[in-house]
């Protein structure tokens, strides 16, 4: 089962309708103000949850009376909607890729904590990203096949998630690495790029954040 959630950060709505039309998702999950990025985009949540303290009363007046179930939250809690939401996602049966709409913008905190909660679904080796218009942001603990024809964008950055991630090596890439050491707090692996239609990453140890962009 292919799950979108849709949170409540920035959407460019022409980009992401294109998204959905390829995606084919089986079920949605919105999340508190990502209810009203959902209406918009013409999608009927199989799901509510959060503290519905972002969305407007008659967008939720009118769910409501969709009989849609909501799983509803108190603010005053140790975790983010969208945390809870991917909670709640990777809960469910058969699941075997999970989306995030929404879940950049102008919070850089969401943002980042959003990168953060991928970690849940990598433990449960479900596939799962982050997308916008621009980026399509994942969790790699191990080794990845690409195509260039299907990347999002021009761009690869690879960023240690964990202290370090050894062994790094690059094949198909503009800026081939081999046997590389990547560590926090430096950038060594931002904005690379395919040269051949097939590269590979491969990596000994640690946790990449894999970010494909586009300008």
């Amino acid at each position: 089962m292919k799950i979108v959630i849709v949170a409540g950060g920035d959407v460019e709505y022409a980009s992401a309708a294109g998204f959905l039309r390829d995606y084919g998702a089986d079920h949605v999950v919105a999340v508190d103000g990502g209810l009203e990025r959902a209406e918009r985009l013409g999608l009927t949540p199989d799901c509510v949850v959060g503290d519905l303290d972002t969305v407007s009363r008659p967008v939720l007046d009118r769910y409501r009376k969709m009989g849609i179930p909501f799983e509803t939250h108190k603010p005053e809690k140790d975790y983010t909607d969208t945390e809870l939401a991917l909670i709640h996602s990777l809960s469910l049966p058969d699941v075997s890729e999970i989306v995030i709409l929404g879940g950049l913008g102008r919070r850089f905190d969401h943002a980042l904590a959003n990168v953060q909660i991928l970690l849940h679904a990598l433990r449960k080796g479900i596939p799962c990203s982050i997308v916008d218009a621009c980026n399509r942001i994942s969790l790699l603990d191990g080794p990845a096949d690409l195509e260039r024809s299907r990347i999002w964008g021009r761009y690869i950055s690879l960023i240690p998630f964990t202290e370090q991630v050894t062994g790094v090596t690059l094949t198909g890439f503009k800026y081939p690495l081999e046997e590389a050491v990547l560590v926090q707090g430096e950038s060594l692996g931002i904005s690379n790029e395919l040269v051949l239609e097939r590269g590979r990453i491969s990596f000994r140890e640690g946790i990449l954040i894999y970010i494909e962009s586009r300008d």
